[in-house]
């Protein structure tokens, strides 16, 4: 805090000469040895302890919003360090953080699992530094082999193994955490129940994709993601979601697995998927209360399943005889039927329902019957911090005449232009060039990672500015899967993304992720920091979070403005990115910004127990 200024000088006193003179010189020099001492802590380290709150670490941006005035990064200046977080933050998610919920005195309805929804800090609440990884955190096992096995110091939490013991979710062997592939409802194993699931909707040789119809499956309450792990293997992808509940870090242990999964909740929000985005749902044993609040959380299902989508039930409620359980089948056989849905099939333990293809029966229901049918103004893509409705969203008429989505079967549909493109008014033709254009990116990329990258590097991917998912389909061929971010001011696209038959999600960069720390082996970012910077968002604060999602030995694929590379390159030995990197002039496309750009490539360090000290 600087000292308050001395008082005006008495005509008496002449220059630095006198006593008052002398007063004045020691003043100066203690003020310039406490702004040299703060400038020093400020640029190495944590002198102030490892959690060090503040909203900008650095208050530096290439030209900053008017809000908060920059101060301009020195031309020679590399920042050798950035404060590390203390050990007990290792798993932090910021807005995911029920300790920040007490901190802020937050009233939140327990009920209505409003707790389990994002909640992030404010800026003076914000931990602006570097996750660090847990005691002995070893390079994660590589996929395949990592759906059946993970090291045990990664992610060191055995509660789940004893407390599902019974249903082979996992078990602790040494150092390392199996997975048999069992669930709650199916303790034989996930691949089994998968094949069972088909015949019960009499599909061509026990294939659950149904020759390739069905692609999309949404997995609520997906414990551990075996379901979604063995999906795979039937070209169908899963996107597994689970809150950060009792059951210790279930989804944790799904993405270190390398199986797609997202940390979210059935809430007071709706999901941040548009609508008609899956063929499937799946509620294995998934502990929801179908039936509150007039069934909104079943109809936030309707909402993202397509026409002729299946929800898949396995719970007692659809098999026990019992007076509690045929009262709770009963009243939820009820509300499946109002809202048009029939059942498929049922079978031991298992009922099958399917939505309608048309609008035909929602044309038969009653003014005042419950649900209702949602009004005119309610836009059903809409995801983003939408409060749900308990009412049934009707087709378009397009749908309606069609009788269906009029998507192809994948793998064509990927490259296909979707139908809904000309809901956000792109041509089909803009579609094709993206997709070419995407692969030449991806191209050059591997070609500038050729030396340093193996065939198993990357596993979990994630674009966090995926426009259409020309990145992701370019990847079609490597073994890996990409969560496609969508920024939440251009939520539309990722109805083509879900289209496609790929998986993604809307975000606000300005906020953090909902993921745990070192869930992802590569990040691409495309014109990020330029939006970021845009919105009068923290440039650091986006890096860091980067880190805190990115695996030690992780990749970055940043592409952007010159300026802005310029300025990630001075925070690279700071942030730990200087395994090795590259960078390149990419060649000028439809998709260049105007700007030159540049594309810069980075690895991120594998700590040591040096690099975990506070420097």
């Amino acid at each position: 805090m600087k000292p308050p200024p001395p008082s005006p000088p008495r005509q008496s006193n002449r220059g630095w000469g006198g006593a008052l003179g002398r007063h004045r010189a020691f003043a100066c020099v203690l003020v310039a040895a406490v702004v040299a001492i703060a400038l020093l802590c400020l640029f190495h380290g944590a002198a102030f302890g490892p959690t060090l709150r503040r909203r900008h670490p650095l208050r530096v941006r290439l030209r900053g919003s008017q809000a908060h005035a920059p101060v301009p990064v020195p031309n020679g200046l590399v920042l050798s360090s950035l404060p590390v977080c203390d050990a007990m933050h290792s798993e932090l998610i910021p807005c995911l953080d029920r300790g920040l919920h007490h901190q802020l005195r937050l009233r939140l309805n327990l009920s209505l699992m409003e707790h389990y929804e994002r909640h992030c800090p404010p800026a003076d609440r914000r931990l602006n530094c570097l996750t660090p990884p847990p005691a002995g955190y070893m390079v994660p096992i590589r996929w395949p082999r990592s759906r059946d096995e993970v090291w045990k110091a990664n992610i060191p939490h055995t509660h789940l193994a004893s407390e599902k013991s019974d249903q082979r979710w996992m078990v602790v062997n040494g150092n390392k955490i199996n997975f048999p592939g069992g669930g709650t409802h199916f303790h034989t194993g996930a691949d089994k129940y998968i094949v069972h699931l088909a015949q019960m909707l009499d599909f061509p040789n026990g294939k659950l994709n149904n020759q390739g119809n069905i692609r999309n499956v949404l997995d609520v309450g997906c414990g551990v993601a075996s379901f979604g792990a063995y999906l795979l293997s039937h070209d169908i992808i899963a996107m597994s979601v689970a809150p950060n509940d009792v059951h210790e870090n279930q989804i944790q242990f799904a993405l270190e697995r390398g199986i797609p999964s997202t940390l979210g909740v059935l809430g007071t929000r709706r999901l941040p998927y548009p609508s008609r985005s899956f063929e499937m749902a799946h509620c294995s044993r998934c502990r929801i209360d179908w039936l509150q609040r007039d069934g909104i959380l079943l109809l936030e299902v309707d909402r993202v399943l397509r026409p002729g989508g299946y929800f898949v039930y396995s719970s007692p409620e659809a098999y026990a005889s019992d007076p509690a359980n045929r009262k709770i089948w009963k009243q939820m056989s009820s509300l499946a039927r109002r809202m048009c849905w029939r059942i498929a099939s049922r079978k031991d333990q298992t009922v099958i329902w399917v939505k309608p293809l048309t609008n035909w029966c929602y044309m038969k229901i009653q003014p005042g019957a419950l649900p209702p049918m949602c009004g005119h103004d309610d836009d059903p893509d809409a995801a983003w911090n939408v409060l749900m409705k308990a009412c049934i969203t009707p087709y378009s008429k397009r749908v309606n005449k069609v009788k269906g989505s009029e998507l192809l079967p994948w793998p064509h549909r990927l490259t296909a232009p979707p139908p809904r493109l000309e809901e956000i008014g792109i041509s089909s033709k803009n579609f094709s060039d993206d997709n070419e254009i995407w692969h030449s990116r991806v191209a050059q990329y591997w070609k500038l990672m050729k030396s340093e990258i193996r065939k198993d590097s990357f596993r979990n991917v994630m674009d966090m500015n995926a426009n259409l998912g020309g990145f992701a389909a370019s990847l079609r061929t490597k073994d890996v899967w990409v969560m496609n971010v969508v920024p939440f001011m251009e939520s539309g696209k990722l109805k083509i993304i879900y289209d496609r038959g790929l998986i993604g999600t809307i975000h606000n960069w300005c906020e953090s992720f909902s993921t745990y720390p070192r869930t992802y082996d590569l990040l691409h970012a495309w014109l990020l920091f330029s939006e970021m910077e845009n919105q009068g968002c923290s440039l650091e604060d986006l890096l860091i979070e980067m880190d805190r999602v990115m695996r030690p030995h992780g990749y970055a694929i940043i592409r952007d403005k010159i300026a802005v590379i310029n300025y990630i390159k001075k925070l690279l030995p700071a942030l730990r990115w200087d395994d090795w990197s590259s960078e390149m002039k990419p060649k000028e496309d439809a998709l260049s910004s105007g700007d030159e750009e540049s594309v810069l490539i980075v690895r991120k360090k594998l700590w040591d127990d040096e690099a975990l000290q506070v420097s």
